[in-house]
């Protein structure tokens, strides 16, 4: 099992094993979360751009053009708020 030693300042270095597990580069962020039985659990804050592929994706629906998704946008905002002047 990977282990680390607190600094002074009280700063520890995450084992090389860990940083790969939770795909962690320079400048990751990370949360510290204290479970109710006392073990903290640390995990990746931020994902990688590439990671986000797919996210909203909805089988059976045809992606979207830039410009029909302007005009939705456009057609909801003039739903919600009417045509300025």
């Amino acid at each position: 099992m990977p282990e680390a030693t607190l600094t002074t300042k009280g700063q520890v270095t995450i084992p090389k094993a860990v940083r790969e597990h939770l795909k962690l580069g320079t400048g990751a962020r990370v949360d510290f979360i204290i479970e109710d039985d006392g073990t903290v659990t640390l995990k990746p804050v931020t994902r990688h751009v590439r990671e986000l592929a797919g996210l909203l994706h909805r089988p059976g629906r045809r992606p979207l053009s830039v410009e029909e998704m302007d005009e939705g946008i456009g057609a909801q905002l003039r739903k919600r708020f009417g045509r300025r002047r």
